[in-house]
């Protein structure tokens, strides 16, 4: 049996042996961390780890700064929480600004090591962030994680009690700063939003609307965000969908892809507003019948069938306490399936300048309630279309009301004088079928249209329109008598070629006439004609490369 003395010098040189390998190990685990990938470096540790035993009573959570597409959000309310948690023992911080931020925000350096103390449980956060080859998502080339580091004993206290108290100081922190955040979507593809502190001065205080609307849209929005419980009562997103529509200047985002759709709404947080403006503008939402060759023509386009999904499907439920806002200046152009409740809940419309409007806007731009001018401009508004913004920008050009509202008064009454009738089909029929048909004699009236199949049939009987007059596309016949005509000649060497383009090209009296204008010399002018024509001809026979599409 080995002595004491054999069995202690044994385990000495074992313990001696393991701390020169943990040191060993810690200088490779410092030089792989230029070298190796991270997720690599992690499997080789772990290996060399599971051969030796892990020796160390510490344990380190890894909290990476990305989850998938969005940012992790322990990640975010870590760094958010160490900002309370910095000492003079940091070495090295990291002082930034935005344009609008009050203070300065300072967060600690990577490499840096803050201590905290919990409940008498001593951690470390650690700042990690290692260079990659390929750029990611944000352009950056650099992965970021915070490594929290404590005794294993204390796991279970940092799960439970550690990390939620970081959560809900980051959030406490948050709401006291109280600072609203405007994203916008980045152009180049890359699946991040790039944010800015957002300080719009104009609030429902300063807003120019129907007073009635305005107060049921504010009852709304309060009343929405008090039912998370109910939402999830009855068993539907909590989101609130709302369709701002009018005219230009009545104070109504760049997606491509359905992708795209998808992308912004998981990147953005709950109890976020999401605007999509000119919303008209940004897909084909009229047509739901894409099929065939179209339906190859719109893969990775945006399709009303992925804007649908995005406010009422699957997608929808990925997050809470979202308003979703849309904009048009064209509601007529939206699909019905688009403005039904459950998608565009409430439909908001900004009409053109009220006399309470105008008297909103006075008090805002002049605080002044009442004025001379008063009762002239609240009846000229009442008569003709004139957006708020109109209006503001008149009340923007002096300080003084008189001036100003002298100037309400000029545009108001030049809008009034430049107003034109509007033409009904009725009116029309009336006018050259009716009653006022009947206030003269020997009249001819004719119309002119490059689209006879968009008029009204009813314009088009006999007794309103008598005689239906196709004017073609220029013959051979109609030809010879704009060379007669422009360059008085009857016959010419190119005629026979001239005649058998027109024949086989669409090309107007018109396009011919231009030709024969160029010169008073036949040989010069009807070469430019056949050059002309020649030109038609290869731009119709021209194969175009388009999906299936083939012209000839």
């Amino acid at each position: 049996m080995p002595s004491a003395a054999a069995v202690l010098s044994a385990y000495t040189a074992f313990v001696a042996s393991a701390m020169l390998i943990r040191t060993v190990l810690n200088e490779v685990r410092n030089m792989i961390n230029h070298f190796i990938p991270k997720r690599l470096q992690e499997k080789i540790i772990s290996k060399l780890e599971g051969l030796l035993g892990n020796l160390s009573p510490q344990m380190t959570f890894i909290i990476d700064e990305q989850s998938g597409l969005t940012i992790d959000q322990v990640y975010k309310a870590s760094e958010i929480y160490l900002t309370t948690r910095i000492t003079p023992a940091v070495q090295r911080l990291k002082v930034s600004k935005a344009p609008r931020d009050k203070n300065f925000s300072v967060t600690i350096n990577k490499g840096e090591k803050v201590v905290d103390t919990f409940k008498g449980v001593e951690v470390i956060w650690e700042m990690v962030c290692v260079e990659n080859k390929r750029q990611k998502y944000d352009g950056t080339s650099e992965h970021r994680s915070f490594e929290l580091t404590f005794n294993k004993k204390d796991m279970d206290l940092v799960m439970t009690s550690y990390l939620p108290h970081v959560m809900e100081k980051s959030k406490a922190i948050k709401e006291e700063n109280n600072v609203a955040k405007l994203f916008g979507d980045r152009n180049d593809g890359l699946y991040y939003s790039s944010s800015i502190n957002f300080e719009h001065p104009s609030t429902f205080d300063t807003l120019a609307m129907d007073p009635i609307l305005k107060k049921e849209l504010i009852d709304d929005l309060d009343r929405f965000v008090k039912r998370k419980d109910y939402y999830k009562r009855v068993g539907k997103a909590w989101k609130r969908g709302y369709l701002l529509y009018g005219p230009p200047g009545t104070d109504l985002q760049n997606l491509k892809k359905n992708s795209d759709l998808r992308r912004v709404l998981i990147s953005i947080e709950n109890r976020s507003i999401l605007v999509i403006e000119d919303i008209d503008c940004s897909i084909e939402l009229q047509n739901r019948q894409v099929v065939g060759d179209k339906d190859k023509e719109n893969v990775g386009q945006l399709t009303l069938s992925g804007l649908l999904n995005f406010i009422d499907g699957l997608w929808s439920s990925c997050g809470d306490e979202r308003i979703i806002v849309f904009t048009t200046n064209h509601k007529d152009k939206l699909d019905p399936a688009l403005l039904r409740p459950g998608r565009m809940d409430m439909h908001i419309h900004m009409s053109y300048c009220t006399p309470p409007a105008f008297k909103f806007l006075a008090s805002n731009y002049l605080g002044i309630d009442t004025h001379g001018t008063f009762g002239d401009i609240e009846e000229l508004i009442s008569e003709v279309e004139v957006t708020p913004a109109e209006i503001a920008e008149e009340l923007m050009k002096s300080e003084e009301a008189d001036v100003s509202l002298g100037g309400v008064l000029k545009f108001l009454r030049a809008k009034m004088e430049r107003m034109e009738v509007k033409l009904t089909l009725s009116g029309l029929l009336n006018f050259i079928d009716g009653l006022w048909s009947s206030c003269g004699d020997e009249k001819i009236i004719v119309f002119t249209t490059n689209h006879k199949d968009k008029l009204d049939p009813a314009l088009l009987r006999p007794g309103r329109m008598d005689m239906h007059i196709h004017m073609p596309y220029c013959t051979p016949p109609a030809f010879k008598s704009l060379a007669s005509i422009y360059l008085g000649i009857d016959t010419h060497g190119t005629f026979g070629d001239i005649e058998k383009l027109i024949s086989e090209v669409e090309v107007s009296p018109a396009e011919i006439a231009e030709e024969l204008m160029k010169s008073e010399q036949a040989d010069v002018c009807l070469g430019g004609v056949l050059k002309s024509l020649r030109a038609k001809k290869m731009e119709r026979t021209e194969v175009k490369v388009e999906g299936h599409d083939v012209e000839i």
